[in-house]
């Protein structure tokens, strides 16, 4: 078997809040590193704090994986399910007396922390019970784990090898005082009982790996996995990602109306390079990927960055494609309902129009209004520069001509346009604004001939004697 055959990893979220960006972003590794050996990625929900942990967060944390595409070979596997095996395991160390009961209580223990801090020592745990053979009546005992004398190496497949002194370690906690295991210990079970090959995860981690990995030498002759900790993503201002500086759930962003084309791009970005190139497909990705490419320093988070790749992605995707994806937006914003039968080669061409402007779905969505809505509103500036009296005899002269057509397409609404701009000797400009401002209410839009195009006649027509009439009525106010 090759080593590459070998390769098992895993993404492990706590189900205590929503799937972060953070969190996606070692998804994503994992699911590429996994997918680039042609490995196993698999899917572990740690939700052993009952306090905190929520089905809630749980099917969150499954949605967000599943509309970024990272599907799991194996999983979704709960801590919560696995308590007996994590029991016998304390029993298990606690019989080899790698582990040992400690009767300390919590007085006490804040008595030697208060003196250490006093003296200005690192606490650490002192050992205390560690030869204790008799129970201490009144009080239920932690068990912790017998920390080893000498060092801990960690050879990262990212940031090198780091040394650790075990002596700075301490007998750490592994089972609390009503019996349940703690994080450290229930991990290290968890990647020994599912041949776990890589750990890669984020660097605020790395102060747990010493402990784990002389946990997981007590418990097996194998060696432990290799480990690689990701960069910290850090906000515009170089402090931790957090809400200050904008979304940082996953379905946030889809919500926002972003691809998880273009997420998955940008995550993958945040920490990993391939030369100069920004534009990844999925499959690209797994082609390239590397520990090899992925910095040390930390990654910062840059929205804009986000939002130029989103437009990328919506720019190259099919438009019957979006026009599904448009959808949803449509009915959050009331242009549609759910009895509401959209035409599907219409909405591609509407969309069609569109692409090329909009960065997110939410902006796609909005700029749709002036094809579905009955009526539209106008801007006022725009309203007040081009709705003017001069404007008055080309909207008259164009909704003439746009009644007698039979040919609605692009050529001969450019014809249309070209005939009267020529007889009133302006240039389309002249003409072309106040349309635009009366069929969508502002001057912003796509291709007027596509617009109108699109709009269709009937439309078209109402919207241009609307603004005939505004116009008409603002001169009789004058008058």
């Amino acid at each position: 078997m090759s080593e590459h055959e070998k390769v098992r990893v895993r993404f492990a979220p706590s189900p205590t809040g929503y799937l972060h960006i953070g969190g996606a972003r070692t998804a994503l590794f994992n699911w590429l590193y996994a997918k680039s050996c042609g490995g196993i990625f698999i899917l572990r929900i740690e939700d052993t704090d009952r306090d905190r942990s929520t089905d809630e967060y749980i099917q969150a944390i499954l949605a967000g994986m599943q509309w970024l595409g990272l599907k799991a070979d194996e999983g979704p596997y709960r801590q919560t399910d696995r308590l007996g095996v994590y029991k016998q395991y304390i029993d298990r160390i606690l019989a080899e007396e790698k582990a040992y009961y400690c009767y300390c209580t919590k007085e006490e223990l804040e008595v030697k922390k208060a003196a250490a801090v006093a003296a200005k020592k690192l606490y650490k745990y002192d050992g205390t019970c560690r030869q204790r053979k008799k129970p201490r009546e009144g009080v239920d005992p932690v068990v912790r784990f017998k920390m080893p004398p000498g060092t801990t190496v960690v050879d990262d497949l990212i940031r090198g090898r780091m040394v650790f002194e075990n002596s700075q370690l301490d007998d750490f906690i592994i089972a609390r005082s009503d019996g349940t295991p703690v994080y450290n210990f229930v991990v290290v079970i968890d990647d020994l009982d599912m041949n776990i090959s890589h750990i890669i995860r984020g660097d605020d981690h790395i102060n747990n790996t010493p402990k784990q990995i002389q946990l997981y030498r007590a418990l097996s002759l194998k060696e432990p996995p290799k480990f690689a900790h990701l960069p910290m993503i850090l906000g515009a201002d170089k402090a931790r990602l957090s809400k200050r500086h904008g979304a940082t759930s996953v379905m946030a962003y889809k919500e926002m109306g972003y691809l998880p084309e273009a997420l998955n791009n940008y995550l993958v970005r945040l920490g990993w390079s391939s030369g100069d190139q920004e534009v990844f497909s999925m499959q690209e990705m797994i082609e390239k990927f590397s520990f090899k490419s992925i910095g040390k320093a930390a990654a910062v988070f840059n929205p804009e960055k986000l939002l130029w790749l989103n437009a990328h992605y919506i720019k190259s995707m099919s438009s019957e494609k979006l026009s599904e994806l448009l959808k949803p937006f449509l009915s959050k914003n009331g242009l549609i309902s759910e009895d509401t039968v959209l035409d599907s080669k219409w909405l591609a061409r509407a969309v069609d129009t569109l692409k090329e402007r909009s960065r997110t779905l939410v902006e796609m969505a909005d700029s749709m209004r002036y094809y579905i809505a009955d009526e539209v509103e106008y801007d006022k500036k725009a309203r007040e520069k081009f709705l003017v009296d001069e404007s008055l005899p080309l909207l008259e002269t164009l909704t003439e001509h746009i009644e007698n057509l039979n040919d609605f397409t692009h050529d001969t609404l450019e014809a249309v346009f070209k005939e009267i701009c020529e007889k009133a000797e302006i240039k389309l400009k002249k003409l072309a604004q106040p349309v635009r401002v009366a069929l969508t209410g502002g001057t912003a839009s796509p291709g007027i001939y596509e617009l109108i195009e699109v709009m269709g006649k009937e439309k078209t027509l109402k919207r241009l004697k609307k603004a005939i009439m505004v116009i008409n009525n603002y001169r009789r106010k004058l008058a």
